[in-house]
């Protein structure tokens, strides 16, 4: 059996993903700048995004002298759209890529192989491809990882759970691979981005913000640990249900009317035609909601599934657009833009035909 250099390894960049926020978990949600909505500086990003952690490097470094020893390109599985996107702009071929019956996969891809969805890749196929690499997303290493375990391949979970853990994924998957300058083009282009947008809000009251992940026949709480909520973190926004190290909670209403959100955001994980079915009934006709301030005063949103899902994706900078009148609306132009922005993600949601292309996927793998 190879040895599994990268078995976690990409994984400890989740101890980064408040960074951006002015918060971190260690002080249990208390705040560490002067200003709330504080954010970092350049250099804290250099040193957010810097590979200087001795094990991560060495194996990073490890890694990177196996692959130049293949005297070849590796045969590298994607099983994500959001690692498929990432292999993409590093300019890295793939042998197979998932399927998805929500997200697009690069151009350059779509005559490869199809390996199922990502959350539950097709091992026999994965296995016959014979790959020396599997990319996955961290938030489902848990699933995936006793799977790739049984079959002589090594693989890497990317820290997909905020926009710099991804960047710094993308630093050492440059590294790896290979692919310094790609990846150095995108780091560069991120700094140059949050240098411009970190004052966007700086000095503003944050909004309390409950974010509610749908599931179909379900909902959870999406914490500051997921992408979802590192986003609204980002953009300023103070997360109620915040100081925990998990990603999602599960929550039920009567605790959440404890924490009396200003705003109510509502995402979906899959099938969002369901999901979005899903919220309407349960605000129409669960009575409590009708108790929540955030409800009262009209500010319940839904976000757009392409931009708020489980894993960071370049998109981000239309994630924090459609964010900014929700957030901070200043006047009735932006009040009636948020809730436009609310009305076209309810749309696409219902439009999007997920439950009927997914059971199509499902009968043709």
């Amino acid at each position: 059996m190879r040895n599994r250099i990268l078995t976690g390894m990409l994984v400890l960049l989740a101890m980064f993903s408040l960074v951006l926020s002015g918060c971190v978990d260690q002080n249990q949600g208390q705040e560490t700048e002067a200003d709330a909505g504080a954010a970092v500086d350049e250099s804290d990003v250099e040193v957010l995004l810097a590979i200087d952690d001795p094990e991560e490097k060495a194996a990073v470094e490890a890694a990177k002298a196996k692959v130049a020893a293949m005297g070849g390109e590796p045969r590298i599985i994607a099983t994500s759209p959001a690692t498929a996107d990432i292999c993409d702009r590093l300019n890295l071929d793939l042998v197979a890529v998932c399927s998805s019956s929500i997200s697009s996969i690069p151009e350059r891809y779509a005559d490869l192989p199809t390996v199922g969805t990502a959350m539950s890749p097709d091992m026999e196929i994965v296995s016959s491809l014979n790959p020396d690499w599997i990319l996955s997303p961290a938030s489902l290493q848990s699933d995936l990882q006793p799977k790739y375990e049984a079959i002589d391949t090594d693989w890497a979970f990317l820290n997909l759970r905020s926009v710099p853990g991804m960047y710094r994924s993308i630093q050492e998957l440059g590294e790896i691979f290979g692919r310094q300058e790609e990846a150095q083009a995108l780091v560069d282009e991120f700094t140059e981005f949050y240098n411009e947008y970190k004052e966007k809000n700086a000095g503003k009251e944050r909004p309390k913000v409950m974010i509610l992940m749908g599931l179909p026949g379900s909902y959870i709480i999406a914490t500051e640990n997921s992408y979802v909520g590192s986003l609204v973190e980002l953009a300023g926004g103070e997360n109620v249900y915040g100081g925990t190290d998990q990603e999602f909670l599960t929550v039920n209403t009567e605790d959440m009317k404890t924490k009396e959100p200003d705003i109510i955001l509502r995402a979906a994980h899959a099938l969002p035609d369901q999901v979005i079915e899903m919220f309407r009934e349960d605000f129409e006709t669960n009575d409590i909601w009708q108790h929540f301030e955030a409800v009262q005063n009209g500010r319940v949103y839904d976000l757009t599934y392409e931009l708020f899902g489980m894993s960071a994706t370049f998109r981000y900078p239309e994630a924090l657009e459609e964010l900014q009148p929700i957030l901070y609306p200043e006047s009735a132009e932006d009040e009636e833009k948020a809730r436009e922005n609310s009305d076209n993600a309810q749309k696409k949601a219902e439009d999007s035909d997920a439950a009927n292309r997914l059971e199509s996927l499902e009968e043709n793998q």
